[in-house]
């Protein structure tokens, strides 16, 4: 080969090898996760907890939801009972919005354990901004 031939030949794979690492760290800042935060503060929760569960955590962060920025709940529950349980949530927000549902979501995989924990993300849909005061009730399946 000439060596006209060999210099664009190597400047053309070290395009590819570049464009290949942009889309590399452009995914994983894709995949990164969402920075979360306090939803709101100690004073502005009002709580109704089901005496066989602990709340563990809840923290909020911003991600797109069908295509537009959303508030989203990440609530984490710990089974403080002897016997696997299964809990209703819901989140009641100032504005008149609600989110909740089952932990877990479904049983095919079986309850939470005693002594485990079990985390899930509510998004509430059309909301871009954090709540002023949260309403939250965690339940049991037989209450």
């Amino acid at each position: 080969m000439k060596p006209r031939k060999m210099a664009w030949l190597r400047w053309s794979t070290l395009g590819v090898v570049f464009c290949l690492g942009l889309l590399a760290g452009a995914r994983d800042m894709a995949l990164a996760a969402p920075e979360e935060f306090a939803c709101v503060e100690q004073d502005k929760i009002s709580k109704d907890i089901a005496p066989e569960a602990q709340l563990e955590g809840l923290t909020c962060f911003f991600k797109k939801y069908k295509g537009a920025n959303a508030l989203h709940f990440k609530l984490t529950v710990k089974n403080i009972s002897t016997k696997p349980q299964r809990y209703r949530v819901h989140i009641f927000l100032d504005n008149g919005k609600a989110v909740g549902g089952l932990i877990p979501k479904k049983t095919k995989a079986g309850l939470v354990q005693p002594g485990q924990s079990a985390t899930f993300v509510y998004p509430v849909t059309r909301m871009a901004e954090k709540p002023g005061c949260i309403d939250l009730k965690i339940a049991t399946m037989n209450q």
